[in-house]
């Protein structure tokens, strides 16, 4: 059987965590499995060559800056390989590239487009734990390393195991699952055992850090079951799978996001053609939006707000600041002092009321909705960001999503 596993920077953070990665890694590879093995950066290291970068450059060719941040899961394959070694096993540590991870050409948020994993079948048929650099491929036009945007080893190693057949990928990370809000904040939030595919989807894009949104979606797309676990603990974890076969809760969780920001386009002209015109250049520039949201015209007038990554914020506002005069806006404002709050669950289609349970939930604690957005098993509200945490708590001890202690 093949096993795909992907440890995070916390995990590999020092020479000593990386031994200990080795001995779970060596145990699953002397159970008898095949051993693929996708590691992040050691610790702050993306972080650090990033702020290196900004030193030379505010705006860094994104080539040279791919080429740069490549080096820290390099550095960590590397270590990895020689600490296994020293077990008595032998490894074989592999960039994105020998890998045969194709992507696209959109550097700093490339898509994979095709594994070609030729390389880690030889290696593993030559008896090798394999050790691939997360986070990183190469385009296949030009064969220029690129890298996957923020936590692209989860969507490297989902990637691998879909390319190889594993039955299912394990992420191994500083938590021991996925939970029904962030811990830090409800101190009474609740390890699920299991989710789906669609609600693990809905909990990472609205905020949940435990795994990227795109190694989710191509979970989905792919059938492939997602094993979230603690690197320090033999504990179960959180399975993400289809979850056909189950019987729905109503609701799984509570996510929150402060990484997002509000721009607003005051007082468009009401007419066809203006919000495509907005939002084609937008997605031109590669802005991810999440919520828009066009007010009811007045005078022949209206704004139009929408949430984007903060990141984003500066140059979307610079891009349509010089559209204001052919789209006919009298402003643009980028509002950062805003948080979404989100409610997650594949029951909540089939049970009416929940959106006003939320919406009373959060006026009962004094917290002011700005914005409302909504899937089959989503609702999110932009609030402000200094009551997101009083909101999560609110929202979580409206549906008893507490761990229930015993008398």
């Amino acid at each position: 059987m093949i096993v795909v596993q992907k440890y995070g920077g916390s995990s590999v953070a020092d020479t000593e965590r990386i031994k200990r990665v080795a001995e779970r890694v060596t145990q699953a590879r002397r159970a008898g499995n095949d051993v693929v093995v996708v590691v992040s950066a050691m610790g702050k290291t993306t972080d650090s060559l990033l702020a290196r970068a900004q030193e030379i450059s505010v705006i860094p060719p994104g080539r040279e800056l791919d080429m740069l941040l490549t080096a820290g899961e390099r550095i960590s394959m590397a270590l990895l390989a020689m600490a296994i070694h020293e077990l008595g096993v032998t490894a074989r540590s592999l960039t994105g590239s020998q890998a045969g991870i194709i992507t696209d050409a959109a550097h700093g948020k490339a898509r994979i487009i095709d594994v070609t994993p030729g390389r880690i079948h030889g290696a593993l048929a030559e008896g090798h734990i394999v050790i691939v650099a997360g986070f990183q491929g190469v385009r296949r036009d030009s064969k220029d390393v690129t890298t996957l945007g923020r936590g692209g080893s989860d969507t490297t190693a989902v990637a691998l195991a879909a390319a190889l057949g594993a039955d299912v990928c394990e992420i191994y990370t500083d938590v021991d699952g996925v939970y029904t809000a962030d811990p830090r904040i409800v101190a009474g939030a609740r390890r699920l055992a299991r989710v789906s595919h669609e609600e693990m989807l809905e909990l990472a894009a609205c905020g949940a850090k435990v795994l990227q949104v795109r190694s989710v979606e191509y979970a989905r797309n792919h059938h492939v079951a997602i094993a979230v676990r603690s690197s320090f603990s033999d504990s179960d974890g959180t399975l993400v799978d289809e979850g056909d076969d189950m019987e729905q809760a109503m609701i799984s969780g509570v996510a929150h996001d402060t990484g997002e920001g509000k721009l607003v386009i005051r007082r468009v002209p009401d007419k066809p053609g203006v919000a495509a015109r907005v939002f084609t250049a937008l997605a031109d520039a590669n802005v991810n939006i999440d919520m828009i949201v066009q007010n009811v015209s007045e005078d022949g007038t209206t704004d139009i707000s929408c949430t984007l990554p903060v990141a984003d914020g500066p140059r979307a506002t610079r891009l349509l600041e010089e559209l204001s005069s052919e789209i006919g806006a009298e402003g643009i404002v980028f509002d950062t002092d805003v948080a979404k709050v989100s409610l997650i669950g594949a029951g909540m289609k089939t049970h009416p009321g929940v959106a006003a349970a939320m919406f009373a939930a959060l006026s009962d604690a004094g917290v002011n909705i700005e914005m409302i957005s909504t899937s089959t098993i989503r609702i999110s509200v932009v609030i402000r960001a200094g009551d997101v945490e009083h909101a999560v708590r609110a929202v979580h001890d409206a549906f008893g999503l507490a761990e229930q202690v015993p008398a």
